[in-house]
């Protein structure tokens, strides 16, 4: 493999039992490449390790007074020096190649693992973890994978010295065979140590990642309250733990350096002061004694690639160790069922009841953010960390979807199917929306604990489209019917064009993506901030995460390129969270009318979105409580209204109170009746719908009365 053949058609499957098998496997993937590098380091290091011979010929041909000797000596010491040159060249580029070649293929494994785990990799694994993975750990592997080839080499040249040593001299070869493995041996009980105290520090210093990447995160909100200095001072704290930990790492890794420099000058004085006896003696030429001390000399530069392998091996061990456990991660990605038909129908959930009708907008209202995020990952098929969070839940013992209900439906997955059947004959049907309001799930947080705290938890049932279900087909058809886009998309960075180059059915353009997302300003602002004079917005270059826009203009771009992909069932989590009121409406038009005869599925509160919806689904604790048109919801649902309106239990109080104390009037005479009251004694809401007229980030507040009002002044106009 060279680098220009990157990236890896297939980076393969890597053993991930643990951090030295997932060694082992890299290594085994590029073993001609690592052959090819260990050959020219034999090059090289023979090369060097031959250079004693010329000189001892040379050595004894000055005492012999022989030219032929000196220019035999001078002849081998170019070839030598030619050989070293070539050699060291060869295998610095065959090294770095293996060094690329192993990286690459980890951040394609990497990059694999995040594409089939999505929005469940950070839940699963820190995020300071996964970018330490990614960054640093990918260069202590590889420096790993570079030293094994240089290593190799030397340890070969070193055992044919020494077996040339016994040959060539017996009495001084046995002397060095004796001694190099002694040194070579000699750090080895200081290495656990060593060990020990490198991973010490790379623990502190994820820590410090961590907490300064929290750090900037959250930094606005940091200075609102008033506890920057307070996170600054910790950071601070965790730095100096680095350095301290840095520094006792790095004495012992000086010790060791010390160690093998000294060893070997023992060795050396040794030969030296034995081969000069014997020379002395008669029983060794001078020129012998000469290319004994120049090998002797020579061995000290092999295990200097001893003393780089175990310090790659040391600090590699668990960079691979955190590898193979984030690449670990999996979610299902094969079904059983192969042959299945199209997908496409209704969008149906057992575990909650939920059904979307094929070919309209569904807007669902869940109460809980997280509940919502949940739900849109269930509703993709496949759900990458469903056990996990049945598990948090029961640890937790507590409400999850706002109310008492998540606990309970997360244990009782069959009496959410019943119910969701229930519920859907009920929608399917001409049922009277204002029958599903009574009872949906009103319990008690301690009957919901112990609900959770079941001793065995059901898996819960595959959500279904068409009447199959989405977790037996393969993911990747799933994915292909249906497209959830979370609440935080992420734009990569790159040209406009770029970002809407999708697979999609061609069905909607760039251009009515664009327009039904409300784009017009964010096309003004690229054509402002374009570099290349062309002028078309679509050649305008985004930042990474779209960082040069402001949130609500990446949120409608996302929404955009989801738009563009036009798949069979779209499901929206928030998409509408970060813009105005009034371009909120227009978006919820737009989507509507583009996705017309599409099924699409929103989670949303906003009462602008859910005016446009064809129907509305109230899943406030897991299970299906309501379904029907919002404004029929907001007369017959007061649950429904109070999510809607935001209203507190201090208000929803006052209010029963006051209308307790006030006769009720018969509808018929005021056709106001059962239309949802403001707050009472001033308050106000403070939702990001608050006002159809006031944009969200101004921090203005209306009434929930002013905000229905709204709503039917919108209508009207339309």
């Amino acid at each position: 493999m060279q680098i220009r053949d990157l990236p890896h058609p297939d980076p393969g499957v890597p053993d991930v039992r643990t951090g030295g098998r997932f060694l082992v496997w890299l290594y085994r993937r590029q073993l001609g490449g690592q052959f090819k590098a260990m050959a020219w380091g034999l090059v090289h290091t023979g090369a060097v390790a031959s250079f004693p011979v010329p000189v001892g010929i040379a050595v004894q041909a000055v005492a012999d007074r022989s030219g032929a000797g000196l220019a035999l000596a001078g002849g081998l010491m170019v070839v030598l020096g030619v050989l070293v040159s070539v050699g060291d060249t060869m295998l610095h580029r065959a090294a770095v190649t293996n060094w690329i070649t192993a990286v690459a293929r980890i951040q394609q494994l990497l990059a694999r693992k995040t594409a089939e785990l999505g929005s469940a990799l950070t839940r699963r694994v820190a995020a300071g973890e996964v970018v330490a993975v990614s960054t640093g750990d990918l260069e202590k592997i590889g420096w790993f994978v570079e030293a094994i080839s240089r290593f190799s080499a030397a340890a070969l040249t070193t055992v044919g010295v020494c077996v040339a040593l016994v040959i060539y001299q017996p009495t001084l070869g046995v002397v060095v065979a004796i001694g190099v493995p002694v040194l070579a041996l000699a750090v080895l009980p200081l290495l656990p140590r060593a060990t020990r105290r490198a991973d010490e520090q790379r623990e502190k210093a994820g820590r410090a990642t961590e907490l300064a990447s929290d750090t900037v995160a959250g930094l606005r909100v940091l200075r609102g309250i008033g506890g920057e200095e307070l996170f600054l001072g910790r950071y601070r704290t965790a730095s100096q733990d680095v350095r301290k930990a840095a520094v006792r790492s790095a004495r012992m890794w000086s010790l060791i350096s010390a160690v093998q420099v000294a060893l070997p000058g023992l060795l050396l004085i040794v030969v030296v002061w034995y081969g000069a006896r014997l020379a002395l003696d008669g029983r060794i030429e001078i020129g012998a004694l000469v290319t004994m001390y120049s090998a002797v000399t020579f061995l000290l530069y092999p295990l200097q690639h001893f003393e780089e392998i175990a310090q790659a091996y040391s600090f590699s061990r668990p960079s691979a160790k955190r590898a193979a456990r984030v690449l670990a991660l999996s979610r299902p990605a094969d079904g059983r069922i192969t042959d299945h038909a199209p997908l496409q129908g209704d969008l149906y959930d057992p575990a909650t009841g939920l059904l979307a009708p094929a070919g309209r907008l569904t807007a669902v209202v869940c109460g809980d953010p997280d509940a919502a995020g949940r739900l849109a990952e269930r509703l993709g098929g496949h759900p990458a960390s469903e056990p996990d969070e049945r598990d948090e839940r029961d640890e937790r013992g507590e409400c999850a979807a706002g109310g008492p209900g998540e606990a309970n439906s997360a244990s009782h997955s069959a009496d959410r199917a019943d119910a969701g059947e229930a519920t859907a004959s009920r929608t399917g049907g001409a049922g009277d929306p204002g029958n599903a309001t009574g009872e949906g799930g009103e319990k008690d947080c301690g009957e919901a604990a112990a609900d959770a705290a079941a001793p065995t938890l059901a898996p819960l049932p595959s959500v279904e489209l068409g009447g199959t279900p989405l977790d037996d087909v393969p993911r990747d058809a799933a994915r292909q019917a249906v497209l959830v886009q979370d609440k935080d998309p992420v734009l990569l960075s790159g040209t406009l064009h770029e970002l809407f180059d999708v697979p999609s059915s061609g069905a909607v353009t760039a251009e009515q993506a664009l327009a039904a997302a409300q784009c017009d300003d964010v096309l003004a602002a690229l054509t402002q901030s374009g570099t290349d004079g062309s002028g078309d917005p679509m050649h305008s270059r985004i930042t990474e995460r779209g960082r040069s826009l402001s949130g609500g203009q990446r949120q409608r771009l996302a929404l955009a390129r989801s738009l563009v992909t036009d798949p069979e069932v779209l499901v929206l989590d928030e998409p509408t969270s970060a813009v105005d009121s009034h371009t909120e409406a227009r978006i919820a038009d737009g989507l509507h009318a583009l996705r017309d005869g599409r099924t699409t599925v929103v989670l949303t509160s906003s009462p602008l979105v859910l005016d446009r919806a064809d129907q509305v689904v109230f899943l406030p604790y897991g299970e299906v409580t309501a379904v029907g048109p919002h404004r029929d919801l907001l007369r017959t649902c007061p649950a429904y209204l109070s999510v809607v309106t935001r209203e507190t239990d201090e208000e929803r109080a006052r209010k029963q109170t006051a209308d307790a104390s006030v006769p009720r009037k018969d509808p018929q005479e005021d056709p106001g009746e059962g239309l949802p009251a403001g707050p009472r004694d001033g308050a106000q809401d403070t939702s990001h719908e608050a006002s159809a007229d006031i944009p969200r980030d101004t921090g203005s507040a209306t009434p929930p009365h002013a905000r229905v009002g709204a709503l039917d002044s919108i209508e009207e106009t339309a």
